[in-house]
């Protein structure tokens, strides 16, 4: 990672650590550095935060200064951006999205030609930029300045695509949506409309603070109890950028991405569709979907946190289907990211096909209860290291042996050391992660607020 842009792009509090005059740079950067040769054309588009606006203006002006010409899809999906650059002719994309955060935290992810995110050593560039290392850059003059051209007809393509992926008709079928009060709000309802459902959409309604306020994939309860309220057949949670989805079956009852793993990839492997009969997920996946996965010869990869990872180890073995627990989810058929809205159009597909309700197809997967904390350390390398922390995670993994799992990890952006437990129950649960915390607290390794 470098020194603004993370795992997920360019994150922070608005005007606090991205702010204003970093979004003008990026712009300046990149309509430069891709119109060194013809007249660049980048496409832009914002999810539903206030400040989502104002960096909207701050990269235009710099890249149209730059000479870009800027292609403006409004209120849009990550997804959506990523399949018009791909399928367009565009040097690259921006979303201006904090995704699942808070409505005052925004971000910048470029997206490179191929609707992947940007190359890292591009990255490394626009950060040398920021901070003065590079010379500064001309200006466009006279006819050569860019302008920014409203391509709303960019969003409505994506929704006609999305549409078009559905092999059967949603007629009959009750759907609810909870569109997280971000970007979801202008496409997910149109789509499931166009199909034939019944549709119940709730936080729907943006007003620029309200994303992700107790609602989406981040505190899916609300769904929870509106499918069961309604007699629903299937609920879809997105977050901010839709490009995550978590489901909720007929009874009310959470199906995160391991399982939507498992009854796609279970489906795409009977249908002969799933390269290499394996599914590529993340350490943090449930041990419960492994062996689900060993039960009917599902196969499997495990990477490190974040769908950057997993879409990496999808590009180099050519798998078809990746994803993590958080719900995003990535059908390489179709695209180059995590689709929200895509996912949750394919497990409808595999529902109606299948004629199965969604707690059917998830029956045979026990998940095992998981216990996650989060300790603050001075040190994430010396306390990982400790010698006294490895003999506890170790006499821990003996004692799980076959029934549970630890994984003690260092975060990748905050000063965190990160303890999960997966066991039979609960209690297990909390007795293993106390047991390692503990030890971390004796060796003196915590900060204390």
């Amino acid at each position: 990672m470098g020194k603004y842009f993370g795992t997920d792009g360019f994150r922070g509090e608005a005007n606090v650590v991205l702010t204003v005059e970093h979004a003008f740079k990026v712009g300046r950067f990149l309509g430069w550095y891709f119109g060194q040769d013809h007249k660049a054309k980048v496409v832009i588009g914002k999810d539903t935060r206030r400040s989502s606006y104002m960096f909207e203006d701050a990269l235009s002006a710099g890249l149209t200064a730059s000479g870009a010409d800027v292609y403006l899809l409004h209120v849009t999906t990550t997804p959506s951006v990523s399949y018009v650059v791909r399928t367009e002719d565009f040097d690259c994309g921006i979303m201006i999205s904090a995704s699942h955060n808070v409505f005052y935290d925004n971000g910048i992810k470029v997206i490179n030609s191929k609707g992947h995110k940007m190359e890292a050593e591009v990255e490394a560039k626009i950060e040398a930029y920021i901070d003065g290392e590079i010379g500064e850059i001309p200006y466009a003059t006279r006819e050569n300045i860019g302008r920014t051209v409203d391509y709303s007809a960019g969003r409505n393509r994506y929704i006609g695509h999305l549409i078009a992926m559905a092999t059967r008709s949603f007629k009959e079928k009750r759907v609810g949506l909870d569109c997280s009060n971000g970007s979801a709000s202008t496409i997910a309802k149109s789509v499931f409309d166009a199909l034939g459902a019944k549709t119940y959409v709730i936080n729907s309604e943006p007003d620029g603070t309200n994303i992700n306020r107790n609602c989406g994939s981040t505190h899916i309860e609300q769904l929870q109890a509106y499918v069961k309220e309604n007699g629903l057949d299937v609920g879809f949670a997105y977050d901010g950028d839709a490009d995550r989805c978590l489901a909720i079956d007929e009874n009310g009852n959470l199906v995160d991405g391991d399982l939507i793993l498992y009854v796609c990839g279970k489906y795409l492997k009977e249908q002969g569709r799933l390269n290499g009969d394996t599914i590529v997920t993340t350490i943090m996946s449930n041990l419960g979907l492994y062996k689900a996965c060993d039960k009917v010869g599902l196969k499997y990869e495990k990477t490190a946190v974040g769908d950057k990872y997993v879409y990496e180890n999808m590009l180099q073995n050519n798998f078809s289907l990746g994803g993590e627990q958080s719900g995003h989810i990535i059908f390489s058929k179709y695209a180059t990211t995590g689709d929200g809205i895509l996912t949750s159009l394919l497990l409808m597909e595999v529902m109606l096909e299948k004629k199965q309700s969604l707690s059917k197809l998830t029956e045979d997967v026990t998940i095992y209860p998981q216990l996650l904390k989060n300790v603050r350390v001075a040190d994430k390398k010396t306390a990982r290291e400790n010698p006294e922390v490895k003999k506890a995670i170790e006499k821990v993994t003996e004692e799980l042996g076959d029934n549970g799992r630890i994984l003690v990890r260092e975060s990748g952006t905050e000063p965190v050391i990160r303890v999960m437990v997966e066991a039979e129950t609960d209690e297990l649960c909390a007795k293993y992660v106390k047991q390692v915390i503990d030890v971390i607290c004796a060796e003196g390794l915590i900060v204390i607020d």
